[in-house]
Order: C-alpha cells, then sequence, then structure tokens
C-alpha cells in the first residue's frame, strides 16, 4: 500500500464512537444531498444507545425524517422521541432522545422574549412589520437561529450531547458570523441616521427631518415602525454579539467536534476539501470524514459463483450464462469499491491528527426509516 493511502496507526484514529460517548456538541456539515440531515440523527441514536441524554437539532429536516422520530418538524421547543420507539432502537434510562425540527422564525421570536426589558416590549418588536419580514428574509437570521438555540440548549445543561445538524456546508460556518452580519443593519450610517437621537437639538431635528422624508415616501406607518425598530433592535444586536462571542469560544474547544459528512461525488468530495479548510482558518475542532454512499465496505464481498447454487453440478446453459452476467456484474461493483475505499484512504490522510475518517454503508437516497437510522447508528459507534 503507498504511504498515501497508508491507514493510521490504531493508536493515532479518533473514534466517531469515542466522540459520541464523550464530547457535548457535535456538528455535522456537508453538502446538500449527501445524507447529512440522516447521518446527524443516526448519530443521536447511537450516542443515546450509548446511555446519553441526547438532543438532535436539525434545521429544514424531510419531512420523513420527522415521521420516523415520531415528532412535529416545527414544534417552538425539543420535544422526546416517543418512549416506543426509543425502546425498539435500543434506548433505556436513564438516556433519552429528544429532537427538534427547529423552524427559525419560533426561535428567533423566543431570542426577542429573552433580550427585551419587558413583554409589552416584546411585543411591539413581534408585532412589528419589518421584524416579521427581516426575521424571515435577511441572509443571516437562518443561522443565527440556529446558533441561539444551541447556545441556549448549552447553557441549561439538559443533554449530554446535541448533535447539530446544518445547513450545506458553504454556509455551514455562517451561523458563527450571522448575528454580526445582522448587526450591521444598524451599524451601517445609513441606517444609523434613522435612530432617535437626544444628544442634540441639530441630531433631534436631522433625525425628524429623514423621518418626514420617509413618511413622505413610504407613508407615514410605514415610516414610524422603521424608526420604532432601528431603536429596539439596537440593543438586541448589541447583546447578540456578546453570545455569538462565547459560544465562538466554547466551539473551539474540546468538549465539541465538527464532522463534515461527503459522498464519493467530486463536487461533494470538493465542499468536504473547503469546509476542512474553513475550520483550520476558524480554529474549530474537526474530527473528521464520513464518507456516506460509499461502496468502501463491498470489498471483501466475494465474488458469485455457482457454488453458491444448491445442484451446480448440473447446472443448466442459462444458469451458467445468468452467472456469467452476475459475475460481470459484481467485478464492476468491486471497481466501484476499489474506488470508495482509495477515496476514504485519502480522507483518512487528509484529516491529518486527532481526525478520522469513516464509511457508510450504501443506502437508498433518502432512506430515514428507523431500521436504516439503526443501521447507520450501528456502523458509526463500532467505528
Amino acid at each position: 500500500m503507498s504511504k498515501s493511502t497508508a491507514p493510521k496507526s490504531r493508536r493515532d484514529v479518533t473514534r466517531v464512537g469515542d466522540l459520541l460517548r464523550q464530547k457535548r456538541i457535535i456538528v455535522c456539515c456537508g453538502a446538500g444531498g449527501v445524507g447529512k440531515t440522516t447521518t446527524a440523527a443516526a448519530l443521536s441514536l447511537a450516542a443515546a444507545r450509548a446511555g446519553r441524554r441526547v438532543l438532535v437539532l436539525t434545521i429544514d429536516p424531510s419531512k420523513r425524517l420527522a415521521e420516523t422520530l415520531g415528532v412535529s418538524r416545527n414544534p417552538p421547543e425539543p420535544v422526546a422521541v416517543p418512549k416506543e420507539r426509543q425502546a425498539l432502537a435500543g434506548i433505556s434510562a436513564p438516556a433519552t432522545l429528544d429532537a427538534w425540527m427547529l423552524d427559525h422564525k419560533l426561535v428567533a421570536d423566543s431570542a426577542v422574549r429573552r433580550l427585551v426589558k419587558s413583554p409589552e416590549e416584546a411585543e411591539r418588536v413581534l408585532g412589528n412589520r419589518l421584524y416579521q419580514q427581516i426575521s424571515s428574509m435577511v441572509a443571516g437570521m437562518h443561522e443565527y437561529t440556529a446558533m441561539e438555540a444551541l447556545h441556549r440548549l448549552v447553557i441549561a445543561g439538559h443533554y449530554d450531547l446535541v448533535v447539530l445538524d446544518t445547513p450545506p456546508s458553504r454556509h455551514a460556518l455562517d451561523f458563527l458570523e450571522a448575528p454580526r452580519r445582522l448587526s450591521r443593519l444598524i451599524d451601517t450610517r445609513a441606517i444609523s441616521a434613522f435612530m432617535p437621537r437626544s444628544d442634540s437639538l441639530v441630531a433631534r431635528a436631522a433625525s425628524k427631518v429623514i423621518e418626514r422624508v420617509l413618511g413622505a415616501v413610504f407613508g407615514d406607518e410605514f415610516a414610524s415602525e422603521f424608526v420604532a425598530f432601528v431603536a429596539m433592535f439596537a440593543g438586541i444586536f448589541q447583546a447578540l454579539s456578546v453570545d455569538v462571542n462565547t459560544m465562538r469560544a466554547f466551539l473551539s474547544g474540546p468538549d465539541v467536534a465538527f464532522l463534515l459528512v461527503s459522498s464519493p461525488a467530486p463536487t461533494t468530495l470538493a465542499e468536504a476539501h473547503f469546509f476542512q479548510d474553513k475550520t483550520r482558518e476558524l480554529g474549530l475542532p474537526f474530527r473528521g470524514f464520513v464518507l456516506n454512499r460509499s461502496r468502501a465496505l463491498n470489498v471483501q464481498k466475494p465474488l458469485p459463483d455457482l457454488s453458491m447454487v444448491d445442484g451446480s453440478a448440473g447446472a443448466t446453459v442459462a444458469l451458467r450464462r445468468g452467472m456469467e452476467k452476475l459475475q460481470a456484474m459484481a467485478k464492476l461493483e468491486l471497481e466501484w469499491a476499489d474506488r470508495d475505499l482509495a477515496l476514504l484512504r485519502d480522507l483518512e490522510t487528509r484529516a491529518g491528527e486527532n481526525a478520522t475518517a469513516i464509511a457508510l454503508p450504501e443506502l437508498a437516497q433518502g432512506a430515514d426509516d428507523m431500521g436504516t437510522l439503526l443501521t447507520v447508528a450501528n456502523v458509526l459507534a463500532a467505528s
């Protein structure tokens, strides 16, 4: 075996099973469509089966996955996976498994209620039409809500492990910068000009003039709501900046592991390389690649032959021809398996020290029934 594909020694390998038993947060990142959400759910199952109190936090999950776990897609808070499904998965007390199919609008509303001074002020913010639009449309809000939810759950300490399923990898780390980007809405001079001022008569007069101009163009009601929105959110964004700095420090620590889910497709492998470079740039604890939908595990399967068929000694011509065709297909499958094994070895080398690369079996795309999740969970726990 060449040096570039040589596996690490057993002492150097970070095992996914160890991460599941030791870490407080596992962040799953990856390109869209590689099975990242299913992998995150399987990680959670494996950790809960190992005796931990686990939450899987997913963003925009599939309806089928929610049905498999027996939870609704947009609850306001995490909910427990039904006991009968936990029992089916081999999870027993004191271990637990909760899921939260994250609705970013609900989390944003919760953040507002937590950060404002009174319930009355919270209702004014939530009822503001600009807030209602921004909480759904502004770039960064979706990622911020993931950060907000993760931060709150870690602080609460109800779970031994939180598994976070992120948006596609090019944006997977956006939640680290989302509050800062959102705060720029307030920090720019153009927006600041609309903020109520009390520092001088001239400043207050200028602000009134701007407000009148805005009202003349868009209407007095819109102008009033805009100024109120800017005034209310100035303080909120300051609080968000404190939160994100605290969370960024925690995500760089020893209790966290970032895993990149990929597939053998060249485009998703390119995403994997991009993600690893990004984690190094940000100083985040990258702990490995998960090569999903891989045939690498098929390399040791035997080629089919007539000895596997009862009565092969008197095999008919049709049976022999059928076996020849089956062998040709199997040889092609083994060629793919060798390709995927080489990819796995390359990822293992690229992972570096304190990281790993693991292959998951090729399963039907979108297969997120309980049987599939348990199959993947078994492979992850044994790795």
